[in-house]
């Protein structure tokens, strides 16, 4: 008998085990355990062939329909290729100098076919398949027949080295020797509420059904607990702020927000009133503040990131807003003091001038040895009220006289573990309240996923007078008339006084490029900006903007076109976030389809910030006819973030949300699908809130223990990579 802890070269071997290690990360029995069928197939069914798409690595089920061998042109030696049917479409397979297949793969006979799907002249192929034919009249394997009768016969995620069903025979060899007294991950009480099965049956279920109920059996019990395990990291992280103890802070009756409010040339939107009063509730706390605030792209995020800042200073505190990008610190800094106006001072807090003021510094990586000294000086004397910065503000040298607010931009660019560590530069005994902040929609079960630690607010409304985007799409090679047409509309923008982003999704096509990801010809920041200034653009004042420029010459370039003397910026996607220049009217994204939908959402807020219409016109090659065309129509069909966001979700490949919008966590969803099983979230949800109250350190939960070390594990593992 074994655990789930054993190794797996223990009872696989070392070769099998180290394949599994090598591919999966798979090492123990759990993990093995773990990596779950991704479908069943039945003895009479067959795979449907037309759904297999180019490069995917795919078992299939399938019948022969045709063998033939032939002596190959250009080499010495033999190509067997057989045809293999649904009974409605067919693919190739091809063996080379493999003759004696042909004594196996009889017309007629069924079995599993595992290899990379490849086109040859126009034709899928799986080239040097490796395949399990069902027993039939030739001689019996006793293992293939026992696999085989069985009703259901699972499908794993597979790889070149380790089939299909050479996991399944792993799978039966550690399931058949599993402890049947291993411990469960959920408490006894949520068990016996749910009536879920043991673990050990559970993953009888899911690896050995004899029908598809206790497929769905296991399934809801193995979603249950990853959510389960989530949520008590979550509920574990809430109990741990509600504890911790925080200075109130409360704004004075004529201090700097009541003096910024009065100066504010607009009146604010009812939906930023009201979430500036969440906030203000919070901060007026002894516990710190943990609220996300999520909105619409230009809905006044900043703006209301400023008051709350404004009102810990008042009180005596000061506030950090952490950026993701250096041109998006840059731009925060440059906007808050913009707002601020005579507000703010260049001497701060030793500002003898009547009335209060505050100043505004900046840190970042790549700070001049000067500018870095006053940027350490005015935090840790208190000097500065507001310090913005990006990763250097979590250096051990940054230090701050009384850090009462930490704002973070971009919360997904962030890892739990990095805003600890900010958090952990306030006064001893005492954390600083959290605003984390995000441009990108989510969905209520992704955000209790993901930030089920944080009080959510949300800003759907956006500021009054502020312009709707009009989104188009234009093929580059089946509409080349609206292609010019797309130049000549920017030409016509400039001429009215207006700026435009052109947005490329690489900088370069030098060698070292390591943004290269395959050998199509994506266009390029240095490339596009070059065409454009001798071509159809020539005459205007274009730049580039990118990550490789030096610090001061991003900030330059950003001033700049900040104040209208450059026409046109050609840039990457560094001016996603936080960029805010409201005389810019349009922007054109190049080779669109390789953007995210809620990338694209998040770029197109660039423009229309002003009393100016915004355009946003997607180009792109992809076909017509082509999903990646179809996800670039439904950007152009809708300004709801929301609603893009759930679209966004729905097109990723299931299991990647953790790990593409929480930075700091390793995608490691197996069953959950955070849009589909909004329910089995909540329920898991109150269920971990229960079990934390009266069981704070999980005591005789040594599974549970183990799997919520292994994510914050991983979180301190990204945050020391990251740092």
């Amino acid at each position: 008998m074994h655990g789930l802890n054993t190794p797996l070269k223990e009872i696989l071997g070392g070769k099998t085990a180290t394949a599994f290690s090598k591919n999966f990360d798979i090492n123990t029995v759990e993990d093995l355990l773990r990596h779950f069928p991704r479908r069943y197939s039945t003895r009479g069914e067959l795979t449907e062939i037309s759904s297999l798409q180019p490069d995917e690595h795919v078992t299939i089920m399938a019948e022969v329909l045709s063998v033939t061998r032939r002596s190959m042109r250009q080499r010495k030696g033999s190509l067997l290729e057989a045809v293999v049917t649904d009974g409605r479409e067919s693919i190739k397979l091809t063996f080379f100098n493999q003759d004696w297949r042909e004594r196996e793969l009889k017309v007629g006979r069924r079995g599993l076919f595992s290899g990379k799907v490849s086109v040859f002249n126009n034709t899928r192929q799986l080239a040097q398949p490796v395949y399990m034919l069902i027993p039939g009249d030739e001689e019996p394997d006793e293992e293939a027949v026992a696999a085989f009768a069985r009703p259901l016969i699972p499908v794993y995620p597979a790889s070149s080295s380790l089939a299909s069903w050479v996991i399944e025979r792993s799978v039966n060899l550690v399931l058949d020797g599993l402890d049947p007294l291993v411990k469960e991950t959920l408490p006894t009480e949520v068990m016996a509420a749910y009536s879920f099965p043991h673990v050990v049956q559970a993953f009888t279920f899911i690896h050995q059904p004899q029908t598809m109920t206790e497929v769905h059996q296991a399934r809801e019990k193995f979603a249950f607990e990853e959510a389960f395990v989530y949520q008590t990291v979550l509920a574990m992280r809430r109990r741990d702020a509600e504890s911790a103890l925080a200075t109130a802070r409360i704004a004075s009756a004529n201090g700097l927000l009541r003096r910024f409010d009065s100066a504010l040339p607009f009146q604010l939107t009812d939906g930023q009133i009201a979430v500036g009063d969440e906030i203000t509730q919070d901060l007026a706390q002894s516990h710190p503040m943990h609220r996300l605030l999520q909105g619409e792209v230009g809905s006044g995020k900043t703006l209301c990131a400023l008051r709350a800042m404004l009102t810990v200073v008042d009180a005596g505190g000061q506030a950090v807003l952490l950026a993701p990008t250096e041109v998006l610190a840059q731009q925060h800094a440059r906007s808050i003091k913009h707002m601020l106006g005579a507000l703010h001072s260049e001497e701060g807090l030793f500002d003898s001038s009547d009335g209060p003021r505050t100043k505004v510094t900046l840190l970042t990586g790549s700070a001049t040895a000067a500018q870095r000294r006053t940027a350490l000086l005015d935090a840790s004397s208190g000097a500065a009220g507001i310090v913005v910065g990006t990763h250097a503000l979590l250096e051990d040298r940054v230090q701050f006289a009384d850090l009462g607010l930490v704002v973070v931009d971009e919360q997904h660019r962030f890892g739990v573990e990095q805003r600890a560590r900010l958090s952990e530069k306030a006064v001893k005994g005492q954390r600083p309240h959290v605003l984390v902040m995000t441009a990108t929609p989510i969905p209520r079960t992704v955000a209790m996923t993901i930030f089920g630690d944080l009080d959510v607010s949300v800003l759907s409304e956006l500021p009054r007078g502020r312009s709707k985007i009009a989104t188009h799409v234009v093929s580059t090679t089946a509409q080349p008339a609206l292609v010019e047409r797309t130049w000549k509309r920017v030409q016509e923008e400039v001429s009215k006084g207006h700026q435009v982003y052109v947005v490329c999704p690489r900088i370069s096509t030098t060698a070292s490029d390591e943004e290269v990801s395959d050998g199509n010809n994506l266009a390029t920041v240095e490339d596009v900006a070059a065409q454009l200034q001798t071509g159809p653009l020539f005459g205007l004042r274009i730049a580039q903007l990118h990550g490789r420029l030096p610090s001061d010459e991003k900030e330059s370039i950003m001033q700049k076109f900040n104040q209208g003397e450059i026409d046109v910026l050609v840039s990457t996607t560094v001016i996603e976030v936080g960029v805010d220049v409201p005389n810019a009217s349009t922007m054109v994204i190049m080779d669109a389809d390789r953007f995210g939908v809620s990338q694209l959402h998040q770029l197109r807020g660039r423009v229309g910030r002003g009393s100016v219409a915004g355009l946003c016109l997607l180009l792109s090659s992809v076909d017509m006819e082509s999903s990646s065309w179809q996800r670039l129509q439904s950007v152009a069909a809708t300004l709801d973030g929301f609603e893009l966001s759930r679209i966004d979700l729905e097109q990723r490949r299931e299991g990647d949300v953790l790990g593409a919008m929480q930075s700091g966590r390793r995608s490691s969803l197996k069953v959950l699908n955070v849009l589909r099983d909004e329910e089995t979230i909540s329920q898991a949800r109150q269920a971990a809130q229960e079990v934390i109250l009266h069981n704070p350190h999980l005591e005789g939960l040594p599974q549970l223990t183990m799997r919520i070390n292994a994510i914050l594990q991983q979180e301190r593992s990204e945050y020391l990579e990251k740092a």
